[in-house]
């Protein structure tokens, strides 16, 4: 599981910095201001999530159980659905995909949900 969430880290956070440096460098004149916000609002979440994937990593050896891998699920899950919509949402024109945003947006707060509990068990 460590193998998975470190690799998915990686890819993420690499993606996230090209497509990072696409909006600033090509997108920027190619979108609206409100679908580049969406589009820097994907990327900002995606390398958040990264980052914190990549910590999540370093603290499985340290906390047991199995709450910090269900976490990096639900982060990977999250990033995938949330960030994925809103790219969907920019490069197809198609807002209906924002109605699945939100699901990925609950992953997202449910790993974090279970990062709290995994500290307070912790304790």
């Amino acid at each position: 599981m460590k193998r998975l969430v470190l690799s998915a880290s990686g890819l993420l956070g690499f993606l996230g910095v090209v497509l990072g440096a696409a909006g600033a460098h090509v997108l920027r004149g190619t979108l609206s201001e409100k679908d580049l916000g969406i589009f820097e609002t994907a990327v900002r979440y995606q390398l958040i999530h990264a980052l914190a994937l990549f910590i999540l990593v370093l603290l499985m050896d340290k906390i047991p159980g199995k709450l910090l891998q269900v976490a990096g699920v639900l982060w990977l899950s999250g990033v995938l659905i949330f960030s994925g919509s809103l790219y969907l949402i920019v490069f197809s024109g198609v807002r209906s995909f924002g109605a699945v945003a939100p699901i990925g947006g609950l992953c997202l707060m449910a790993g974090w949900i279970c990062i709290f509990i995994a500290g307070l068990r912790r304790i």
